[in-house]
């Protein structure tokens, strides 16, 4: 018996189901699976509310890459709380609490006192920590 999560029956194509229960594919598979779905339909906007959240950053860099290429006429919105997942945006929307802090391009708010610097300095911030604890191990 399959592990649960995995789906080891011929593929269907298009057509597989994507159980909202993750009961017959990973939540990274759900999320890739939806997403060419996406790619096919070549919609005018595309939200994206933590699209990359349960994949790895390999394949988030390349899912990155293939937004950037293949939604080059749409209008992308991407809700994330990960630095990377945004930085090279046009425009970058800052919200706390429901509220509005900052909206600008990437670059400008990066030059200010920004909560956005604030927000990069810290993320990477925690790589350097993070790659000298790994060093140590």
């Amino acid at each position: 018996m399959p592990a649960k999560g995995y789906n080891l029956q011929p593929p269907k194509l298009l057509d597989s189901y994507v159980s909202d229960e993750d009961d017959n594919w990973s939540v990274g598979q759900c999320h890739l699976f939806c997403f060419r779905r996406v790619l096919l339909k070549r919609n005018k906007i595309l939200v994206l509310d933590e699209a990359t959240a349960p994949i790895d950053s390999a394949t988030d860099a390349n899912l990155q890459r293939v937004i950037k290429k293949e939604f080059t006429d749409c209008t992308v919105i991407t809700v994330a709380h990960w630095v990377p997942t945004v930085i090279d945006s046009d425009m970058v929307m800052v919200l706390s609490y429901g509220k509005l802090l900052e909206y600008d391009e990437p670059s400008k708010l990066m030059g200010t006192n920004s909560s956005f610097s604030k927000l990069v300095a810290e993320y990477w911030s925690s790589c350097g920590r993070s790659s000298v604890q790994n060093q140590e191990i």
